[in-house]
């Protein structure tokens, strides 16, 4: 077994030195279906920019994604497919020119559109962008009033209780919402044929929810700005402003909105709205910063949602160096120069609810400079810990990092993502579908676990200490009945799992405490009997655990990870996952396409290319070191 989990592992190390960027990074595809390829369509000829290459190659990856029943799906198991990326990936066709109505491709997914109920069916977000292409008739009334973006944060409820990426969507929405904006060109497509009815045309519901409800909500901010500062008749205006001022202040080096493809796609439709030409440079940079985000899938070319190089390469470099790799290796040296070469020296947002701390994290995307995050920042500093020891220059940049890290705790004792202490009730109410998940951004037992896991194992932080004892009593309180725990940025409950168990393990949580006990049960519970495990993207629709029904490299590598941590011992559950990974590591079909991450609950969901690569690495050299290391050593 020995010589199968090194050979294994050995296998694993040289795809990587072969896959690295000559910068350092390794900028594997950050994989999110068809929606951003098609909004980049929309997008270009809404502009008139008309790049027909860029527009042919997206509009084959779309039809190449296409399943037999007309219809585009999110997921593999997902029942029938998705409308709204039906309805996305349909207006793209017809838009780009190179598809008609009379296509037998659009064909199925017009009858799809209309068995699921219409265009007026579709996710509120395609409805916005329809509605800003004149396609979908703007609401008489928006839930979130323009001056919302004025109250202070002394207010029950204002600007900054939003999560950053909620707000980076956000206010280029108001802007096109208050100036109910909606630009069409001589080459879009009628989108009328796909209402269920006329009526439902005319009548259409654009939130879930009815208007009186939520009118005395926007009266509440109205009152609030009376009450503060009044409601001089500029008022309007100064907050118009202050909306622009919000987005143009974060635009990074490469054009876009913080590096999203969503708030750089709704800013450019936002400064439209306000007068801008289409051709005005800070339009151009923007729609030159998207096709940076371009790359090649199985021959196709994909919008990428934003790039991964920075998460990508941190994780990468430290299974590396748990694989036996040095840190003096070429490889490794090349991977922690570019991350050193990535940490924040910006303040961004996180500062207005955390400002005694200075800049010190990690961003998740190549060109991101003011928007770091948690995860990123421990896994940047996992990579660094060797070099921190012998290097001042990295013990620099690990001093900076951990103080941050320290500094973004919750005051519940766990960590979110991207903000400190952002998770008012109110916010997940507000009547925009999947609010729960753009807007809040609470403590999660992903950020929890692995951050524990890294203070745990790569600090000298003592048990005893109170960031400690906070963290380990927050997942304790987070765990779900059955033993699990959700994981917030991932499908889903072996996710959570995993970063939980790893994160009390490395904290001085013994493998007897009773919440480990029912998370190790939990785990052997759903072990399939090819020895590895698979979780449903449905899981995280469902908010409870869904089995694929088949394993997947990445669900079987967390999980069995996760048994390492807790076993003194090799289990028969350790055995047989160890001989899954082992046997299964050049499969490639479904299974290792299927998405791993997730933005939002039955709407954005992420196949990480390099995932197939970094958790299986990690969870065989943790499995060599622990336990085959006692054998005659390595």
């Amino acid at each position: 077994m020995k010589s199968k989990v090194t050979n294994g592992i050995n296998r694993m190390i040289t795809v990587l030195r072969k896959d690295q960027s000559s910068d350092g990074s390794w900028d594997y595809p950050f994989e999110t279906g068809v929606s951003t390829d098609a909004y980049m369509i929309i997008l270009l000829r809404t502009l008139e920019m008309n790049d027909e290459e860029l527009i042919q190659a997206l509009v084959e990856r779309i039809l190449s994604r296409q399943e037999k029943n007309g219809a585009w799906k999110l997921f593999y198991d997902e029942i029938d497919g998705n409308l709204t990326a039906t309805v996305e990936a349909y207006y793209a066709l017809l838009y780009s020119g190179y598809r008609d109505q009379t296509d037998k491709e659009l064909i199925a997914a017009r009858r799809r559109i209309l068995e699921w109920g219409g265009i007026e069916k579709s996710h509120m977000m395609a409805k916005f962008m329809l509605s800003l292409t004149g396609q979908y008739k703007w609401p008489a009334f928006f839930p979130i009033p323009i001056e919302f973006i004025l109250l202070p944060l002394s207010f029950p409820i204002n600007f900054y209780d939003f999560s950053v990426y909620g707000r980076t969507n956000l206010a280029p929405m108001l802007i096109l919402a208050d100036q109910k904006f909606s630009l069409k060109t001589q080459r879009s497509p009628d989108l009328s044929h796909l209402f269920l009815s006329r009526e439902s045309k005319e009548n259409n519901e654009f939130f879930l929810y009815r208007s009186e409800d939520w009118r005395s909500f926007s009266s509440f901010i109205h009152q609030g700005i009376k009450n503060i500062i009044g409601l001089p008749a500029s008022i309007h205006s100064i907050a118009l402003q202050q909306a622009k001022k919000y987005i143009l202040d974060r635009i990074e080096a490469d054009g876009t909105l913080y590096n999203f493809f969503s708030s750089t796609f709704l800013m450019i439709f936002s400064l439209l709205a306000l007068g801008y030409p289409k051709d005005h440079p800070v339009i151009t940079k923007a729609v030159e910063g998207l096709n940076g985000m371009a790359c090649k899938i199985d021959g196709h070319t994909h919008m990428q949602y934003t790039t991964a190089n920075i998460w990508n390469t941190s994780l990468i470099s430290y299974a590396l160096q748990r694989a036996g790799v040095p840190w003096d290796d070429s490889m490794i040296q090349q991977a922690n120069n570019y991350l050193l070469s990535r940490q924040h020296d910006r303040y961004g947002d996180w500062v207005i609810h955390n400002p005694f701390s200075n800049p010190g994290g990690w961003g998740f995307a190549d060109q991101n400079t003011m928007h770091p995050d948690i995860d990123d920042t421990t896994a940047s500093l996992r990579s660094i810990s060797r070099l921190a020891r012998n290097d001042p220059v990295y013990r620099q940049a690990w001093d900076r990092g951990n103080k941050w890290i320290f500094s973004m705790q919750n005051h519940d004792g766990g960590w979110a993502a991207f903000e400190k202490n952002v998770d008012k009730k109110i916010v997940s109410y507000i009547p925009i579908e999947g609010a729960k998940y753009l807007f809040a951004d609470p403590s999660t037992a992903d950020l929890t676990g692995r951050t524990m896991e890294y203070l745990g194992n790569f600090t000298n932080l003592p048990i005893e200490h109170p960031a400690i004892k906070n963290g380990v009593n927050w997942l304790k309180r987070d765990q779900e009945k059955d033993g699990s725990w959700y994981g917030r940025w991932g499908i889903c409950y072996i996710y959570g799992t995993w970063a939980a168990i790893t994160g009390l393990i490395s904290t001085g949580v013994r493998s007897e405490h009773s919440s480990i006990q029912k998370a190790l049960k939990w785990l052997k519970n759903i072990q399939n009997e090819d020895g590895g495990w698979g979780e449903s993207c449905y899981s995280d629709i469902h908010q409870t655990y869904i089995p694929l029904t088949v394993s997947t490299l990445t669900d079987t590598a967390w999980a069995l990870d996760a048994l390492i941590a807790a076993s003194d011992n090799v289990t028969p559950e350790i055995q047989a996952g160890v001989k899954f990974l082992l046997d299964h590591s050049d499969k490639k079909d479904w299974t290792s396409a299927y998405p791993k991450g997730q933005g939002m609950a039955g709407g954005f969901y992420i196949h990480y290319h390099s995932y197939r690569y970094i958790f299986p690495l990690l969870a065989l050299s943790n499995y060599r070191n622990k336990f085959l290391s006692r054998i005659n050593g390595l």
